[in-house]
């Protein structure tokens, strides 16, 4: 008898439905709303798979520039910081004649060896970049925003 109560306890307990919650998706990573906690693992993780570092990538080019001695002079420096200032300026410029108060529908910007000529169309701006110094020619076509004015 005892044995007889215990089985059908035992098919009662099996037979009983099932019960389930839906199926709710949690990131990991905290940039999509993961626990903020995770970071500092998921960085380690990263780090630890990383194979190229930034002393790798320096070695390589300087490996690869075999004229050039590995360190850079103070007047190298100088000179390479001053040229990034003036085409920083040239970009200013020409940024100025292409979308600035008074914005013209080509023109001509020239600094140096240097000539940057933009032309505006209905959808586009055409760049055209000239080193007269090594004869290269760069073309940028950025597409321009049209709205619609009613």
């Amino acid at each position: 008898m005892k044995s007889a109560i215990i089985r059908a306890s035992l098919i009662l307990l099996v037979a009983s439905p099932a019960c389930a919650g839906d199926l709710v998706y949690k990131p990991i990573n905290p940039s999509f709303g993961g626990n903020p906690l995770n970071s500092s693992h998921l960085l380690g993780t990263a780090n630890a798979q990383r194979d190229a570092t930034a002393r790798d990538a320096k070695d390589s080019s300087s490996s690869s520039s075999s004229s050039k001695s590995s360190g850079t002079s103070d007047a190298e420096l100088f000179v390479s910081q001053l040229e990034g200032r003036l085409l920083s300026a040239l970009a200013g410029q020409v940024t100025s004649a292409i979308f600035g108060d008074n914005p013209q529908e080509n023109g001509t910007v020239t600094f140096g060896t240097t000539t940057v000529t933009f032309e505006r169309s209905i959808d586009s701006i055409r760049l055209v970049i000239t080193d007269s110094l090594d004869g290269t020619v760069t073309e940028i076509i950025v597409p321009q925003l049209v709205t619609d004015a009613s």
